[in-house]
């Protein structure tokens, strides 16, 4: 016969403590009703002998858990979540420096063209340098009509220009890239004739490339 009783009297029956009642309660293993605001428990005291106490410590271990299960949860969700949030990141870091490799390969591409077009440049430059002798242009108006001495000529000669430079510290290498920017540049000392390959030089202050 089952007889209806309160927790308190249910775990005096059944041996178990107050708390075990109310987890037997909860996991549908005791019959149970509310009346009032109690809870009232059926028991048969012949059919439910709980004194076997290894029993009894599984449950309360399984009900002393069971407060922390829910947070042991939400902490390997959390878990989980950093580790995709990990590998996000590693895939971003990943993504960029591919990026930046990429580019870094366009700007050195860039420069050696740079470098290509600068070295034919300087294979003109050096054809010009390998004719003959360049011819001393006599200038076709005096501007003083003084003294033989105080003439000057309306051009000088690449030979001349170079010794100048050189005097003022300037290596063959220098004087390669100063010519060639003037050029470049349009500077009216510098009158570079493509077709015949000529380079005629005014004789006129170069002190700004000094």
């Amino acid at each position: 016969m089952e007889r209806l009783v309160t927790t308190a009297q249910a775990a005096q029956i059944l041996g178990l403590s107050l708390q075990g009642v109310h987890y037997r309660i909860k996991k549908n293993q005791l019959k149970s009703i509310k009346k009032s605001g109690k809870i009232y428990v059926y028991v048969d005291e012949h059919n439910h002998n709980f004194s076997n106490q290894e029993e009894l410590k599984v449950e309360l271990k399984d009900e002393a858990k069971s407060p922390y299960s829910e947070l042991i949860e939400a902490k390997n969700e959390q878990i989980d979540i950093l580790k995709k949030s990990i590998k996000w990141m590693k895939n971003q870091y990943s993504s960029e420096i591919h990026r930046l490799e990429k580019n870094q390969k366009r700007i050195i591409a860039v420069f050696n063209r740079e470098i290509e077009l600068l070295q034919s440049a300087f294979n003109e430059m050096r054809s010009i340098y390998k004719q003959p002798q360049l011819q001393t242009v006599q200038k076709d108006e005096e501007i003083h009509e003084t003294s033989a001495e105080e003439e000057k000529e309306r051009f000088i000669s690449l030979q001349n220009f170079t010794l100048y430079l050189k005097r003022h510290n300037k290596s063959e290498k220098d004087i390669k890239l100063i010519i060639l920017k003037a050029i470049q540049k349009r500077d009216p000392r510098f009158i570079y004739n493509r077709k015949d390959k000529k380079l005629l030089i005014l004789n006129e202050d170069f002190s700004d490339l000094i």
